[in-house]
């Protein structure tokens, strides 16, 4: 099925004009989505209108509710198959991209994206707690990402460590992003005194739609993130 018409009317929608190569980009990313996905899980959505409302728009929706700087640096945590990662970098070519998973088959679907798309960002292979423990990703991101993970109060854990002074991160959520916010106000504050909003985006008839845009004021103390087991057993 040819995206490319219906995703480029839905996404001026969004205030994000794509441009004939960048639609293709989209279709050739849809098309390498689902013949990786008959080999390993990626997506348990399977269907061309579903995969543009539900992870191509979906990610864009970034754009509008989080100020992106000319040259951000982004990391996208538990990137899984890209998303929003990917579709950010095939409308905002000036991004430096990190995308950070800890399976290695996902990543190496990612570099066959990356290659088949024309676009450059770097692929991390670690748990989302060893890249914020590790000094060359810690505290050195304009913005976090992330995106049907873990619940907010454990996402802030290993989301926050990786955070810039005065960076942005973006928890992408359905409904309930008001009580998972409040569950987490211990942990914003413990994790650099970091202020959250709720921002509602527009879903595509895909179902509720939050996004949680965080903005740090403080640097991570030492000792976090936590070790993993800790971080979902123990939520701050």
């Amino acid at each position: 099925m040819d995206i490319r018409e219906t995703l480029s009317s839905q996404a001026r929608a969004l205030g994000v004009k794509l441009h004939p190569e960048q639609a293709q980009a989209f279709q050739a990313y849809m098309e390498l989505l689902l013949e990786w996905n008959a080999k390993i899980n990626l997506t348990a959505i399977t269907q061309p209108e579903e995969i543009v409302k539900k992870h191509f728009l979906d990610s864009l929706t970034l754009l509008s509710a989080c100020p992106i700087k000319q040259g951000a640096k982004i990391v996208d945590v538990g990137t899984g198959a890209g998303f929003p990662g990917i579709p950010l970098k095939l409308v905002r070519p000036d991004i430096q991209l990190t995308l950070l998973d800890s399976q290695h088959k996902r990543l190496q679907f990612l570099g066959v994206v990356c290659e088949a798309l024309g676009i450059e960002a770097t692929r991390v292979h670690k748990r989302a707690e060893e890249a914020g423990r590790d000094t060359s990703m810690r505290e050195s991101f304009d913005v976090v990402t992330a995106r049907a993970v873990a619940p907010f109060p454990v996402l802030c854990e290993y989301c926050i460590p990786l955070m810039k002074m005065k960076g942005f991160f973006v928890a992408m959520k359905g409904p309930g992003a008001e009580s998972e916010r409040a569950a987490a106000q211990r942990a914003l504050d413990i994790l650099g005194g970091v202020e959250a909003k709720i921002v509602p985006v527009e879903d595509f008839g895909a179902g509720e739609r939050n996004l949680i845009v965080a903005r740090k004021k403080r640097f991570t103390p030492k000792g976090y993130p936590r070790h993993g087991g800790t971080i979902s057993k123990h939520p701050l």
